[in-house]
């Protein structure tokens, strides 16, 4: 048998696997969000971040405030009251109150909605994004990991301010480290957790029955583990006579 063929699919399934997070990138090392989706604490803390954060340009059209509740075992009053800012039902989707018109006019690009972000970039380039965040030069904010982005850093207060600090490779002049030149609200490590916790919500938000799925896919291989072996118990007893 020529198993040529196979290891070669095998090879370039390893390969894509291994380069993915490098695409998702666009070039440099992500760092590790070590995320828990079955963290249900991390996911609500995210979803105060994230309405107060992220959902003043950014919608979540694909998820519905009642399920958000149902979900995170948060009573919907409480919903209501601390995550919803719009003249809203609880039935709703998590929209934007901003025109795409005007978004396009302030902005140059209308605000991605995030219902699937963490799906299309992946929770460590998330992570490393929203981590780092610098001012450059002129004042104007940028993002080591998406240079040129368009986006502010909402989130400055809590991190502070931070400064590039340039090296030469190769004859080229790159960010070499990012070092706060501002303190804010938080330590870095208390920033870290804080992002974690909103990348967490990202995560649950691209998918909100992976948790479910998964339970139910381990209960799926055992019954199908018990059911190979009933059929093979039961071919063993038809063949008995045969052999």
């Amino acid at each position: 048998m020529n198993t040529k063929p196979f290891t070669a699919i095998l090879g370039l399934v390893a390969l894509l696997a291994f380069a993915a997070p490098v695409f998702a990138a666009g070039g440099g090392d992500l760092q590790h969000a070590n995320v828990n989706i079955r963290d249900t604490a991390a996911i609500q803390r995210g979803s105060r971040l994230f309405v107060n954060y992220c959902l003043s340009c950014h919608s979540a059209s694909y998820m519905r405030y009642s399920r958000l509740a149902d979900d995170l075992g948060i009573d919907r009053d409480v919903v209501m009251e601390n995550l919803v800012f719009a003249d809203v039902k609880i039935g709703e989707t998590m929209e934007i109150a901003m025109q795409p018109e005007d978004a396009e006019a302030w902005f140059g690009k209308v605000p991605p909605d995030l219902s699937v972000i963490s799906r299309s970039r992946g929770a460590d380039w998330l992570y490393t994004y929203l981590l780092t965040f610098y001012q450059d030069e002129t004042g104007s904010w940028n993002n080591q990991a998406l240079p040129n982005a368009s986006m502010p850093h909402v989130m400055w207060t809590l991190q502070g301010i931070q400064k590039p600090f340039y090296a030469t490779h190769d004859g080229v002049e790159v960010i070499d480290r990012l070092t706060i030149a501002k303190p804010g609200l938080l330590s870095q490590e208390e920033y870290e957790d804080t992002v974690r916790d909103l990348v967490t919500f990202l995560e649950y938000l691209g998918e909100p029955a992976e948790v479910k799925r998964k339970n139910v896919g381990v209960w799926v291989l055992l019954f199908l583990a018990f059911f190979a072996l009933i059929t093979y118990a039961l071919k063993a007893e038809y063949w008995r006579d045969v052999h």
